[in-house]
């Protein structure tokens, strides 16, 4: 995937993609998910979001997919529609996440509310 655009944050560029998805995983921080966030229109990133954020990375990192909405709110004690309310769709989470762009049938199931899990 070829670098497009650099966030910066502190003097150290961090590589995004044509659509503001990180290219390199392993360079997410909250630094760099409220910077995203910003792109995406989202103002703040409350200790509940960068909760919900941790949670999907975790979980991506383990089984290599997105975790079930309403599993990471049930993780973070959150009502089953948190993702929605607090990042518009899944699609943003993911990308505030850091993850890699999905595949284009995964893009579509998240647009509808649905999981590819």
């Amino acid at each position: 995937m070829p670098v497009l655009d650099y966030i910066e944050i502190k003097g150290k560029k961090t590589a995004i993609d044509d659509e503001g998805y990180l290219i390199n995983f392993d360079e997410w921080d909250e630094a760099v998910a409220a910077v995203l966030a910003r792109r995406e229109g989202l103002e703040e990133l409350t200790d509940d979001k960068f909760a919900a954020l941790r949670f999907i990375r975790e979980h991506f990192k383990k089984y290599n997919y997105f975790p079930i909405p309403n599993a990471i709110c049930k993780t973070i004690h959150k009502h089953k529609d948190c993702i929605q309310e607090d990042f518009i769709n899944a699609l943003v989470a993911w990308k505030l996440a850091g993850l890699p762009k999905p595949e284009e049938p995964i893009i579509s199931l998240l647009e509808a509310g649905q999981s590819p899990g």
